[in-house]
Protein backbone atom coordinates (compact mmCIF):
# COMPACT_ATOMS: atom_id res chain seq x y z
CA UNK A 1 0.00 0.00 0.00
CA UNK A 2 1.29 3.40 -1.21
CA UNK A 3 1.49 6.59 0.47
CA UNK A 4 -0.25 9.30 -0.85
CA UNK A 5 1.83 12.23 -1.82
CA UNK A 6 -0.21 15.50 -2.80
CA UNK A 7 1.63 18.93 -4.00
CA UNK A 8 -1.37 21.53 -4.09
CA UNK A 9 -0.02 23.76 -6.71
CA UNK A 10 -2.17 26.40 -6.57
CA UNK A 11 -4.27 25.50 -3.12
CA UNK A 12 -5.10 26.10 -0.08
CA UNK A 13 -3.47 23.26 2.21
CA UNK A 14 -2.59 23.13 5.64
CA UNK A 15 0.25 25.03 6.61
CA UNK A 16 2.87 22.87 9.39
CA UNK A 17 4.47 25.22 11.39
CA UNK A 18 7.26 22.47 12.45
CA UNK A 19 9.35 20.73 9.43
CA UNK A 20 8.25 17.20 9.70
CA UNK A 21 11.57 15.60 8.77
CA UNK A 22 12.87 12.95 11.48
CA UNK A 23 11.37 11.58 14.66
CA UNK A 24 12.22 13.35 17.89
CA UNK A 25 13.98 11.77 20.67
CA UNK A 26 16.61 13.07 23.84
CA UNK A 27 19.02 13.77 21.43
CA UNK A 28 16.89 16.34 19.39
CA UNK A 29 18.14 19.47 21.08
CA UNK A 30 19.58 20.57 17.90
CA UNK A 31 17.91 23.35 16.68
CA UNK A 32 17.23 22.80 13.21
CA UNK A 33 15.33 26.38 12.28
CA UNK A 34 16.24 28.63 9.45
CA UNK A 35 18.97 31.69 10.84
CA UNK A 36 16.74 34.58 11.47
CA UNK A 37 18.09 38.17 10.94
CA UNK A 38 16.11 41.85 11.32
CA UNK A 39 15.66 43.04 7.53
CA UNK A 40 15.91 46.53 7.67
CA UNK A 41 13.82 46.96 3.91
CA UNK A 42 10.91 46.36 6.01
CA UNK A 43 8.88 49.77 7.03
CA UNK A 44 5.77 50.35 9.25
CA UNK A 45 4.09 51.35 6.17
CA UNK A 46 3.19 49.12 2.75
CA UNK A 47 6.23 49.34 0.10
CA UNK A 48 6.49 51.47 -2.58
CA UNK A 49 6.04 50.42 -5.89
CA UNK A 50 10.42 49.91 -6.41
CA UNK A 51 10.10 47.61 -3.09
CA UNK A 52 7.59 45.90 -3.97
CA UNK A 53 8.93 44.99 -7.51
CA UNK A 54 11.95 43.36 -5.58
CA UNK A 55 9.76 41.58 -2.82
CA UNK A 56 7.78 40.09 -6.00
CA UNK A 57 11.30 39.08 -7.61
CA UNK A 58 12.33 37.56 -4.12
CA UNK A 59 9.23 35.79 -3.03
CA UNK A 60 7.67 35.21 -6.42
CA UNK A 61 6.48 31.87 -4.88
CA UNK A 62 3.69 33.68 -3.28
CA UNK A 63 2.98 36.77 -5.80
CA UNK A 64 -0.70 37.03 -6.37
CA UNK A 65 -1.69 37.94 -9.85
CA UNK A 66 -5.73 37.76 -10.11
CA UNK A 67 -8.17 40.36 -10.21
CA UNK A 68 -8.17 41.40 -6.74
CA UNK A 69 -4.23 41.81 -7.00
CA UNK A 70 -1.80 41.84 -3.88
CA UNK A 71 -3.66 40.74 -0.50
CA UNK A 72 -6.74 41.20 -2.89
CA UNK A 73 -6.91 44.72 -1.98
CA UNK A 74 -6.35 46.11 -5.57
CA UNK A 75 -8.47 48.81 -7.33
CA UNK A 76 -11.54 47.36 -9.37
CA UNK A 77 -12.94 48.33 -12.27
CA UNK A 78 -16.65 49.28 -11.99
CA UNK A 79 -17.84 46.25 -13.78
CA UNK A 80 -16.12 43.89 -11.68
CA UNK A 81 -17.09 46.10 -8.19
CA UNK A 82 -20.83 45.44 -9.89
CA UNK A 83 -20.22 40.99 -10.20
CA UNK A 84 -18.77 41.24 -6.31
CA UNK A 85 -21.32 43.38 -4.94
CA UNK A 86 -23.97 40.72 -6.94
CA UNK A 87 -22.22 37.84 -5.87
CA UNK A 88 -21.96 39.24 -1.96
CA UNK A 89 -25.43 39.42 -1.67
CA UNK A 90 -26.69 36.06 -3.53
CA UNK A 91 -23.96 33.70 -4.07
CA UNK A 92 -22.31 33.94 -0.73
CA UNK A 93 -25.77 33.43 1.74
CA UNK A 94 -26.68 31.12 -0.24
CA UNK A 95 -23.30 29.05 -0.64
CA UNK A 96 -22.35 29.28 3.23
CA UNK A 97 -25.88 28.15 4.10
CA UNK A 98 -25.67 25.49 2.50
CA UNK A 99 -21.98 24.46 3.34
CA UNK A 100 -22.93 24.92 7.28
CA UNK A 101 -25.72 22.36 6.55
CA UNK A 102 -22.97 19.90 4.98
CA UNK A 103 -20.79 20.27 7.52
CA UNK A 104 -23.59 20.10 10.32
CA UNK A 105 -24.88 16.90 8.72
CA UNK A 106 -21.08 15.32 8.28
CA UNK A 107 -20.48 16.08 11.97
CA UNK A 108 -24.03 14.30 13.05
CA UNK A 109 -22.79 11.38 10.88
CA UNK A 110 -19.05 11.50 12.78
CA UNK A 111 -21.14 11.54 16.26
CA UNK A 112 -23.43 8.70 15.08
CA UNK A 113 -20.01 6.52 14.09
CA UNK A 114 -18.03 7.23 17.53
CA UNK A 115 -20.45 6.44 19.64
CA UNK A 116 -19.93 3.96 22.43
CA UNK A 117 -16.06 4.18 21.04
CA UNK A 118 -13.04 5.08 23.10
CA UNK A 119 -10.79 7.57 21.09
CA UNK A 120 -7.70 6.47 20.09
CA UNK A 121 -4.68 8.54 22.03
CA UNK A 122 -1.07 8.88 21.05
CA UNK A 123 1.18 12.01 21.93
CA UNK A 124 -1.43 13.46 23.89
CA UNK A 125 -3.65 13.77 20.48
CA UNK A 126 -7.22 12.28 19.84
CA UNK A 127 -8.30 10.19 16.73
CA UNK A 128 -10.53 7.93 15.94
CA UNK A 129 -8.17 6.29 13.11
CA UNK A 130 -8.17 2.91 14.57
CA UNK A 131 -12.15 2.46 13.94
CA UNK A 132 -13.23 -0.39 11.19
CA UNK A 133 -16.03 -2.17 9.81
CA UNK A 134 -19.51 -0.61 9.30
CA UNK A 135 -18.45 2.67 11.42
CA UNK A 136 -15.24 2.88 9.25
CA UNK A 137 -17.12 2.62 5.38
CA UNK A 138 -19.89 5.05 6.65
CA UNK A 139 -17.53 7.66 8.10
CA UNK A 140 -15.19 7.39 4.75
CA UNK A 141 -18.24 6.93 2.17
CA UNK A 142 -20.79 9.75 3.00
CA UNK A 143 -17.38 11.86 3.77
CA UNK A 144 -16.42 11.64 0.03
CA UNK A 145 -20.28 12.26 -1.13
CA UNK A 146 -20.17 15.26 1.21
CA UNK A 147 -16.87 16.50 0.21
CA UNK A 148 -17.85 16.32 -3.58
CA UNK A 149 -21.03 17.98 -2.61
CA UNK A 150 -19.30 21.01 -0.64
CA UNK A 151 -16.96 21.36 -3.75
CA UNK A 152 -20.13 21.47 -5.91
CA UNK A 153 -21.85 23.96 -3.59
CA UNK A 154 -18.60 26.11 -3.95
CA UNK A 155 -18.43 26.58 -7.64
CA UNK A 156 -16.35 23.59 -8.43
CA UNK A 157 -18.68 22.43 -10.69
CA UNK A 158 -16.76 19.80 -12.52
CA UNK A 159 -13.10 18.45 -11.47
CA UNK A 160 -10.67 17.52 -14.47
CA UNK A 161 -8.48 14.42 -13.28
CA UNK A 162 -6.37 12.48 -15.21
CA UNK A 163 -4.94 9.81 -13.23
CA UNK A 164 -2.57 6.47 -13.70
CA UNK A 165 -3.42 5.01 -10.72
CA UNK A 166 -6.92 5.58 -8.62
CA UNK A 167 -6.43 4.58 -5.31
CA UNK A 168 -8.59 5.66 -2.30
CA UNK A 169 -7.07 8.17 0.84
CA UNK A 170 -8.65 8.44 4.05
CA UNK A 171 -5.97 10.18 5.85
CA UNK A 172 -4.62 13.53 6.16
CA UNK A 173 -2.36 16.02 8.18
CA UNK A 174 -3.21 19.34 9.77
CA UNK A 175 -1.94 22.14 12.36
CA UNK A 176 -3.14 20.96 16.24
CA UNK A 177 -5.63 24.17 15.99
CA UNK A 178 -7.63 21.83 13.50
CA UNK A 179 -8.96 19.55 16.55
CA UNK A 180 -10.62 22.41 18.22
CA UNK A 181 -12.77 23.33 15.69
CA UNK A 182 -16.31 23.14 15.83
CA UNK A 183 -17.62 19.96 13.53
CA UNK A 184 -14.58 20.20 11.89
CA UNK A 185 -12.92 18.76 14.84
CA UNK A 186 -14.55 16.00 14.79
CA UNK A 187 -13.93 15.33 11.01
CA UNK A 188 -10.71 15.38 11.38
CA UNK A 189 -10.49 12.99 14.38
CA UNK A 190 -12.60 10.20 12.31
CA UNK A 191 -10.13 10.73 9.66
CA UNK A 192 -7.19 10.24 11.46
CA UNK A 193 -5.56 13.38 11.36
CA UNK A 194 -1.90 13.96 12.43
CA UNK A 195 -2.14 17.37 13.89
CA UNK A 196 1.09 19.46 14.93
CA UNK A 197 1.78 20.06 18.05
CA UNK A 198 3.51 23.70 18.65
CA UNK A 199 3.05 23.55 22.54
CA UNK A 200 6.41 22.65 24.49
CA UNK A 201 6.98 18.41 24.84
CA UNK A 202 8.70 16.07 26.62
CA UNK A 203 11.54 14.43 25.88
CA UNK A 204 10.08 11.13 24.82
CA UNK A 205 8.40 13.24 21.92
CA UNK A 206 7.85 11.20 18.52
CA UNK A 207 6.70 14.13 16.93
CA UNK A 208 4.91 14.24 13.83
CA UNK A 209 7.57 12.33 11.68
CA UNK A 210 7.06 9.03 14.18
CA UNK A 211 3.30 9.17 14.25
CA UNK A 212 3.40 9.53 10.30
CA UNK A 213 5.75 6.75 10.14
CA UNK A 214 3.92 3.95 12.59
CA UNK A 215 0.69 5.06 10.13
CA UNK A 216 2.84 4.63 6.98
CA UNK A 217 4.03 1.27 7.93
CA UNK A 218 1.21 0.15 9.34
CA UNK A 219 -0.78 0.84 5.87
CA UNK A 220 1.62 -0.58 3.87
CA UNK A 221 1.54 -3.82 6.54
CA UNK A 222 -1.93 -4.01 6.45
CA UNK A 223 -4.36 -4.35 3.86
CA UNK A 224 -7.47 -2.75 6.25
CA UNK A 225 -5.70 -0.01 7.70
CA UNK A 226 -6.37 3.55 5.09
CA UNK A 227 -2.92 5.40 3.65
CA UNK A 228 -1.77 8.39 4.73
CA UNK A 229 -2.38 11.65 2.53
CA UNK A 230 0.58 14.41 2.67
CA UNK A 231 1.51 17.60 2.52
CA UNK A 232 5.38 17.88 1.70
CA UNK A 233 5.22 21.71 0.79
CA UNK A 234 3.94 22.85 4.34
CA UNK A 235 2.00 25.44 2.86
CA UNK A 236 0.83 26.76 -0.50
CA UNK A 237 2.27 29.11 -3.34
CA UNK A 238 0.47 30.69 -6.34
CA UNK A 239 0.53 27.53 -8.39
CA UNK A 240 3.55 28.08 -10.73
CA UNK A 241 6.22 26.93 -8.01
CA UNK A 242 7.01 23.79 -5.98
CA UNK A 243 8.86 24.59 -2.72
CA UNK A 244 11.21 22.44 -0.90
CA UNK A 245 9.27 19.10 0.65
CA UNK A 246 9.71 18.04 4.04
CA UNK A 247 11.16 14.33 4.66
CA UNK A 248 8.57 13.37 6.72
CA UNK A 249 6.53 11.63 4.16
CA UNK A 250 9.97 9.31 2.82
CA UNK A 251 10.97 8.27 6.44
CA UNK A 252 9.37 5.57 6.23
CA UNK A 253 11.33 4.13 3.06
CA UNK A 254 7.93 3.44 1.37
CA UNK A 255 6.22 4.24 -2.32
CA UNK A 256 4.38 7.26 -2.76
CA UNK A 257 1.58 8.18 -5.28
CA UNK A 258 2.39 12.05 -6.62
CA UNK A 259 -0.82 14.03 -7.10
CA UNK A 260 -0.78 17.66 -8.26
CA UNK A 261 -3.61 19.64 -7.83
CA UNK A 262 -4.12 23.06 -10.16
CA UNK A 263 -6.89 25.85 -9.74
CA UNK A 264 -6.90 27.58 -12.95
CA UNK A 265 -8.75 30.87 -12.83
CA UNK A 266 -9.05 33.84 -14.74
CA UNK A 267 -10.91 36.65 -11.81
CA UNK A 268 -9.55 34.98 -8.48
CA UNK A 269 -7.12 32.48 -7.66
CA UNK A 270 -8.38 29.73 -4.98
CA UNK A 271 -4.58 30.18 -3.74
CA UNK A 272 -4.01 31.43 -0.07
CA UNK A 273 -0.85 33.01 -0.88
CA UNK A 274 -0.81 36.38 0.51
CA UNK A 275 -4.54 37.28 1.40
CA UNK A 276 -5.74 36.98 4.24
CA UNK A 277 -8.07 34.26 5.35
CA UNK A 278 -11.52 35.79 5.62
CA UNK A 279 -10.80 38.25 2.67
CA UNK A 280 -9.97 34.69 0.86
CA UNK A 281 -12.82 33.01 1.77
CA UNK A 282 -15.35 35.84 0.78
CA UNK A 283 -14.15 36.19 -2.97
CA UNK A 284 -13.61 32.80 -3.80
CA UNK A 285 -17.13 32.37 -2.66
CA UNK A 286 -18.06 35.08 -4.70
CA UNK A 287 -16.32 33.46 -7.86
CA UNK A 288 -19.06 31.78 -10.17
CA UNK A 289 -16.61 28.90 -11.03
CA UNK A 290 -14.24 27.62 -9.79
CA UNK A 291 -12.17 24.89 -11.06
CA UNK A 292 -10.05 22.00 -10.00
CA UNK A 293 -7.26 19.88 -12.60
CA UNK A 294 -6.08 16.92 -10.95
CA UNK A 295 -2.97 14.80 -12.19
CA UNK A 296 -1.89 11.22 -10.64
CA UNK A 297 1.62 10.38 -11.60
CA UNK A 298 2.23 6.80 -11.32
CA UNK A 299 3.73 5.17 -7.47
CA UNK A 300 7.06 5.91 -7.31
CA UNK A 301 8.88 3.36 -5.89
CA UNK A 302 12.45 4.11 -4.28
CA UNK A 303 15.93 2.96 -5.14
CA UNK A 304 18.12 0.99 -1.75
CA UNK A 305 19.66 4.44 -2.52
CA UNK A 306 16.89 6.68 -1.85
CA UNK A 307 15.66 4.35 1.31
CA UNK A 308 18.89 5.06 2.79
CA UNK A 309 18.57 9.04 2.06
CA UNK A 310 15.08 10.62 2.71
CA UNK A 311 16.54 13.74 1.73
CA UNK A 312 17.42 12.51 -1.56
CA UNK A 313 13.94 10.08 -2.19
CA UNK A 314 12.14 13.68 -1.51
CA UNK A 315 13.85 15.25 -3.74
CA UNK A 316 13.51 12.99 -6.70
CA UNK A 317 9.97 12.85 -6.08
CA UNK A 318 9.96 16.84 -6.30
CA UNK A 319 12.25 16.97 -9.56
CA UNK A 320 9.32 14.30 -11.41
CA UNK A 321 6.61 16.01 -9.74
CA UNK A 322 8.39 19.57 -10.60
CA UNK A 323 9.06 18.29 -14.52
CA UNK A 324 5.34 16.65 -14.86
CA UNK A 325 3.32 19.67 -13.45
CA UNK A 326 5.68 22.22 -15.16
CA UNK A 327 6.24 23.91 -12.44
CA UNK A 328 9.82 26.02 -11.10
CA UNK A 329 11.56 24.94 -8.05
CA UNK A 330 12.15 27.26 -5.20
CA UNK A 331 13.58 26.73 -1.83
CA UNK A 332 12.02 29.33 0.13
CA UNK A 333 9.25 28.05 2.66
CA UNK A 334 6.68 28.97 5.43
CA UNK A 335 9.30 31.60 6.99
CA UNK A 336 9.67 33.42 4.16
CA UNK A 337 5.71 33.44 3.32
CA UNK A 338 5.58 35.31 6.70
CA UNK A 339 8.18 37.90 6.12
CA UNK A 340 6.80 38.81 2.64
CA UNK A 341 3.18 38.78 4.26
CA UNK A 342 4.77 40.98 6.89
CA UNK A 343 6.21 43.18 4.18
CA UNK A 344 3.18 43.98 2.66
CA UNK A 345 1.49 44.76 5.76
CA UNK A 346 4.05 47.22 6.46
CA UNK A 347 5.19 45.63 9.45
CA UNK A 348 8.53 45.88 10.39
CA UNK A 349 8.67 43.09 13.64
CA UNK A 350 8.74 40.45 11.72
CA UNK A 351 12.43 38.60 11.16
CA UNK A 352 13.80 37.80 7.52
CA UNK A 353 15.67 34.48 6.05
CA UNK A 354 19.34 35.08 6.84
CA UNK A 355 20.02 31.39 5.13
CA UNK A 356 18.71 28.11 4.99
CA UNK A 357 20.18 25.16 6.68
CA UNK A 358 20.14 22.04 4.61
CA UNK A 359 18.45 19.15 6.10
Amino acid sequence: METELKDFGSNNHRQMDEPADEPRGEDSGKDERPLLKSDSNLSSSPPSAENLQELEKKYAAYVRRDAYGTMGRGELPLSEKILLGFALVTLLPIRLIVGMAILILYSLICHFCTLFTVPNREEGQENYAHLRGWRRVVIVHTGKFLSRALLFTFGFYWISESCRNADAVEKLTGERSVAKLPFIGLMSKCLGCVYVQRESKSSDFKGVSGVVIERVKEAHQNKNAPMMLLFPEGTTTNGDFLLRFKTGAFLSKSPVLPVILRYPYKRCSPAWDSISGLRHVILLLCQFVNHIEVTKLPVYYPSEQEKEDPILYANNVRKLMACEGNLVMSDIGLAEKRIYHAALNGNNSQPSVLHQKDD
